[in-house]
C-alpha cells in the first residue's frame, strides 16, 4: 500500500473514533484532546510504516509501530509526558469500533475460502480464544500480586 493510503484509511478510522469518543465519553473527555490523542497515534503508525520500508530487512509494520509507540512513552523519551497525557484521552473501546468493522468487512469478502475450511476452524478459533484467555489471566494474577495490588 502506498502511504498517502495508508494515511487515508487511518483518517477514516479517526474519524470514526473521534465520533466513537464524542458520543460515549464526550463529558469526561474534551474533543479536541482526544483529537490531538489520535493525531499523535497517526503520526505513530506512519513513522513506524516509514521505518519498516527504509530498513533493509522485512518485519511486520505491526512490530515497528509497536516499537515506535514504546521508544515515544518511555521515561527517556523527551514527549512521553505529552504523548501520554493526549492519547490517554481516545478511548479504547472508541478506537477499537472502526477497526473492528474494518476486519467485520474483510472476513466477509474471504467468505468463500472460510467455508473450505469447513467446522474446523470453530474448534482452532475456541482453542486459540480460550488459550488466550487463561494465558492472559495467568499473566495479569502474577503480575497483581507481585505488585501487591491482590
Amino acid at each position: 500500500m502506498k502511504i498517502t493510503e495508508y494515511g487515508l484509511m487511518l483518517l477514516i478510522a479517526g474519524v470514526m473514533a473521534v465520533i466513537g469518543n464524542k458520543v460515549g465519553y464526550s463529558p469526561t473527555v474534551p474533543v479536541g484532546e482526544a483529537v490531538i490523542g489520535y493525531l499523535i497515534m497517526v503520526a505513530i503508525t506512519l513513522v513506524g510504516i516509514g521505518v519498516q520500508r527504509v530498513l533493509p530487512f522485512k518485519l511486520p509494520i505491526v512490530f515497528w509501530v509497536s516499537i515506535v509507540a514504546i521508544l515515544s512513552t518511555t521515561p527517556i523519551s523527551p514527549i512521553a509526558k505529552t504523548v501520554t497525557y493526549y492519547t490517554d484521552k481516545v478511548a479504547f473501546l472508541a478506537l477499537c469500533t472502526p477497526i473492528l468493522a474494518y476486519a467485520g468487512l474483510a472476513v466477509g469478502k474471504d467468505l468463500e475460502d472460510f467455508k473450505k475450511i469447513s467446522w474446523k476452524i470453530v474448534i482452532v478459533a475456541l482453542c486459540v480464544y480460550t488459550g488466550t484467555f487463561i494465558f492472559a489471566t495467568m499473566v495479569a494474577q502474577v503480575m497483581l500480586h507481585i505488585e501487591g495490588v491482590i
